[in-house]
């Protein structure tokens, strides 16, 4: 296995609170490489004690200081700020996502690839006035006269957020919560998984860089008992959360007694339809990303994959072929295209995945195992299986590792309720020659993101990303997204 990056910095043994670096009150945890199983670095672990300071720092700072009254411009040029100083370490960024994901390089260039085109997004909107007016209005009046009134709307901050990060994305997500927030207004506790602590600690130093008012950023890390607290303390206004529906399920049960609000970004089985007339090389593009890239490790992977049985076999074969020919392994290795699993219990599951669908009766076309010669690292291969029924437990469950599910159909009404016979709605995809069949497919599809034909063909800024059903509440990304962490106000008022 190719070494990490002699120049990374691999080792913080503080967290940020109130404006200032200070020791964590639960020591120090080591940092694994999924690739190797070695440690690679060393995090602080933060506490409940922690936690208590920066939450007491972010409800000062929001309810006291002078963050939420600043001007937009002055917001929106912070996270400016913040943005070019991103830009510029860009490098240490993606040499500390590889080495704590797993992911190949070109993978996580593809996610900082997103968080650009977000943050110019969240940043434009941050400078943009939300005041609108209303259309005026007569109304009679107890002395036989008509008023004559009208009406506005603004936004406010929503006060001390908590975000809560998921492994796979550590770095993209935790500033895709924290910059909106931060421009909008509020004050920001983050947390990132404990699988991931660095390439957040490095949006610490990013963030100490810019001497914001003490209490606007915190990163508390630790373990669920940190994430409880982080849901349910009455000074928290709203908790955003991305990972599994399990854990978002206990998150919303957590914040329901104080009432406030839940974003949430879950899991999902998306489906990815194949029409008879699709275009083949691009269906096999888009089945191969939707279950390889990062080892299946992505909330909207479109694993379920709806295949028009007229060219279902051509399809499943050539899938096999082109996943067949990928290279498994060291994700510092440019030839390589898929790297390992998180860890070991994510392998886990990902085999008792394979042995429930062999016992379902799914037809194994590919992979099944651990790859031969990668005794280290938590790798498996890519797996496809054909003869998938769409109620069977592979076709209803998020596997969150590299396994394809092909499911075939006769019709495109019969696609369409297999798509939707589903608790999840997070993405979906169409491959089709008639776009216009396939447009209004996707308006009968219950999920939150479709792309046809693979889509704009890049990441499109105002294009909002979050699910239906189990996959969550509310949305990320775009204007949208931004407007997530504010609140709507409106107010009426005689004209004259």
């Amino acid at each position: 296995m190719t070494s990490t990056p002699s120049a990374l910095k691999t080792s913080y043994n503080q967290l940020f609170i109130n404006g200032r670096w200070q020791t964590g009150s639960a020591g120090q945890e080591d940092v694994i490489s999924p690739s190797t199983e070695k440690t690679v670095g060393s995090a602080p672990v933060g506490g409940i004690a922690d936690l208590e300071q920066a939450l007491a720092a972010a409800r000062t700072a929001f309810d006291r200081g002078p963050w939420a009254d600043e001007s937009r411009d002055t917001r929106a040029n912070l996270m400016q700020r913040l943005f070019d100083r991103i830009i510029r370490r860009r490098e240490e960024a993606l040499g500390l996502m590889q080495l704590e994901m797993g992911f190949t390089r070109m993978q996580c260039d593809m996610q900082l690839e997103l968080l650009f085109t977000q943050m110019t997004k969240f940043i434009e909107v941050a400078r943009k006035d939300p005041l609108k007016s209303l259309k005026m209005i007569t109304a009679p009046q107890p002395d036989g006269t008509r008023s004559f009134g009208g009406a506005v709307t603004t936004r406010d901050p929503i006060g001390v957020v908590s975000a809560i990060t998921p492994y796979n994305s550590g770095f993209l997500l935790g500033l895709m919560k924290a910059v909106p927030a931060m421009a909008a207004g509020n004050t920001v506790v983050l947390k990132p998984s404990p699988f991931t602590p660095l390439q957040t600690m490095l949006i610490a130093e990013l963030v100490a860089e810019l001497d914001l008012p003490p209490g606007v950023f915190n990163i508390v890390t630790g373990g669920p008992d940190v994430g409880q607290m982080m849901s349910s303390d009455p000074r928290v206004d709203m908790v955003t959360f991305t990972g599994s529906d399990a854990v978002g399920a206990q998150v919303m049960a957590q914040a329901s007694p104080t009432l406030k609000k839940v974003h949430l970004e879950l899991g999902g089985k998306s489906p990815l339809i194949i029409r008879q007339d699709a275009d083949m090389e691009k269906a096999v593009m888009a089945g191969l990303f939707g279950f390889v890239f990062q080892a299946g490790q992505g909330c909207s992977m479109t694993t379920r994959m709806l295949v028009d049985n007229r060219v279902r076999a051509d399809f499943v074969a050539a899938l096999v072929s082109t996943v067949g020919a990928l290279k498994v392994g060291d994700p510092y290795d440019p030839q390589t295209f898929m790297g390992p699993l998180i860890r070991e219990a994510a392998r886990a599951r990902t085999e008792d995945f394979c042995r429930r669908a062999l016992d379902e009766g799914a037809s194994l076309m590919l992979g099944g195992k651990r790859p031969a010669g990668l005794d280290k690292g938590f790798f498996f291969e890519p797996t496809i299986f054909d003869n998938v029924t769409n109620d069977s437990y592979l076709g209803q469950r998020e596997v969150f590792g590299p396994i394809a599910a092909v499911i075939g159909f006769d019709s495109d009404a019969e696609a369409i309720r297999l798509a939707n016979e589903s608790d999840y709605g997070l993405g979906g995809a169409i491959i089709s020659s008639d776009r216009g069949t396939a447009f209004e497919m996707a308006l009968k599809m219950r999920t939150g993101q479709i792309q046809i034909n693979m889509g704009p063909g890049g990441f499109h800024p105002d294009m909002p990303f979050g699910g239906y059903k189990r996959s969550g509440l509310g949305r990320e990304w775009g204007e949208e997204g931004f407007n997530e962490y504010t609140e709507l106000k409106s107010i009426g008022f005689p004209a004259g």
